[in-house]
């Protein structure tokens, strides 16, 4: 045999060898892309800001022109991935996809194409659970949590760029990335992988290769706009907590330390008495908060919370996130060079169980917080609450209201709290104004709201 023939049988055997060892998607793909869905958002006018003069103060001459330039307002859409998780007809995706849509439509791999309302959004998880009513659909089945591993091979099905039911592959790169929103928050500990992901991708499910859900694709890290081999997952953990506190009470309340915390470098786990940089370190607690009334101190460094180790800092929020509040949990933490173990209950994240469950707030916009004794004294009322946030092309907006405006009257009722308001909400007839009364800089002002 000559030395050609010999080096061509080697490169062939080495080929053979690798192609055996690589997995066949094919029986993934097929059994479960019945259930992955395109998701296409509606999320009402975009690209020109929205007329508020109202008819009749427009001149005869200009009122035709003044419709037409109604009339030629686009609607702005958004696509994305999703799948069914029952067969009754939830279905997850990402908080980002559906999260300002005013119209939900979503399509199945068979062509059925179904409306879907919101059950519950949670833009700190960035997961958003949907139903559409039909029975017997096909579903997936998720993975047990905190079983993978770095280096699993993994498959996305979606609709990048809007091509329907597209796969890619590729292994898991790391686990339990952290990644702040732009509020700072952190409470997922994000799967990263090397699968193309791109556009459209969001929402849809990340297999294993038994073919069940590990992960929930929701971000790229790109340059260009397109997939260059970092792509992040929510992971099945806090999938699962999510989804079960939406379909509960249609919001996701989160477990509260009340703490500032940051890394352990070198210079400092040697200053503390640690052994090597590892943990939270508290900087900070607030007054009165859950960490400060178990009798954590700034400067505590937690290692273990809950029997799950804290090796960085942003394991803590990970942990903590997760549990339910009033839980007593144990929280293991180096003290001047002494380990002690101290019994901490967690709270409830301020505002978390009073805030809307959707980024557009509430059936009228807005998200709202309560008013204190201190507040209600110095505005001399009895009751009220207060405007946080008012979303926009909302019935909030279009009523004029603003952050700092305090409710005490809708409809023929008065506000004493939040809970009055939840209850009168419910009640409120749509295409009907409904009188809302206001103060705002300490003046009283009458509007009225409709529900669209």
């Amino acid at each position: 045999m000559t030395r050609a023939l010999i080096a061509f049988y080697c490169v062939f055997v080495c080929v053979l060898s690798v192609h055996a060892q690589l997995p066949d998607f094919t029986q993934l793909i097929e059994e479960n892309s019945p259930a992955v869905v395109k998701i296409t958002a509606q999320e009402g006018s975009a690209g020109r800001r929205r007329e508020t003069i109202p008819q009749g103060k427009v001149p005869e001459a200009l009122r035709d022109l003044f419709n037409q330039r109604r009339g030629q307002e686009r609607k702005a859409r958004s696509m994305g991935s999703g799948f069914i998780i029952s067969t009754d007809g939830y279905i997850l995706t990402n908080h980002h996809v559906v999260g300002a849509a005013k119209q939900i439509t979503v399509r199945l791999n068979d062509r059925r194409e179904y409306d879907a309302k919101v059950i519950g959004l949670d833009p700190r998880s960035d997961l958003a659970l949907l139903k559409v009513e039909e029975s017997d659909l096909p579903m997936v089945h998720f993975a047990e949590p905190d079983k993978l591993k770095v280096g699993e091979w993994v498959v996305a099905i979606g609709s990048p760029f809007g091509l329907d039911y597209s796969a890619s592959m590729g292994i898991v790169s790391a686990i339990g990335r952290s990644i702040p929103t732009a509020r700072g928050e952190d409470y997922v500990p994000f799967i990263q992988t090397d699968v193309a992901i791109n556009p459209g991708n969001s929402g849809g499910p990340l297999f294993n290769l038994a073919g069940e859900v590990v992960g929930i694709n929701s971000q790229i890290y790109t340059r260009s706009g397109g997939s260059i081999g970092l792509s992040f997952a929510i992971p099945v953990s806090v999938a699962l907590e999510v989804v079960s506190q939406l379909k509960e009470k249609g919001r996701v309340d989160r477990g509260w330390l009340g703490v500032y915390i940051q890394d352990v470098d070198k210079n400092l786990a040697q200053s503390l008495g640690l052994e090597k940089p590892q943990g939270a370190l508290l900087a900070q607690l607030e007054a009165n908060g859950p960490a400060a009334k178990a009798g954590l101190k700034a400067g505590d460094v937690v290692i273990r919370f809950n029997n799950q180790a804290v090796v960085e800092a942003s394991d803590l929020p990970h942990i903590v996130g997760l549990l339910a509040a009033g839980k007593k949990v144990d929280a293991k933490v180096i003290r001047r060079g002494k380990e002690k173990v101290i019994v901490v209950e967690v709270g409830a994240r301020e505002g978390e169980s009073r805030v809307a469950s959707n980024s557009g707030g509430d059936l009228l916009g807005l998200e709202l917080k309560e008013l204190d004794d201190a507040a209600l004294g110095k505005l001399r009322l009895s009751g009220g609450i207060v405007v946080a946030k008012v979303y926009p092309q909302s019935p909030g907006a279009d009523a004029g209201l603003q952050a700092g405006d305090v409710l005490v009257q809708l409809g023929y009722q008065t506000l004493v709290d939040i809970d009055d308001y939840e209850a009168i909400l419910k009640q409120l007839p749509t295409s009907t104004p409904v009188a809302l009364r206001f103060f705002r800089r300490g003046r009283s002002i009458f509007r009225t709201i409709e529900i669209n």
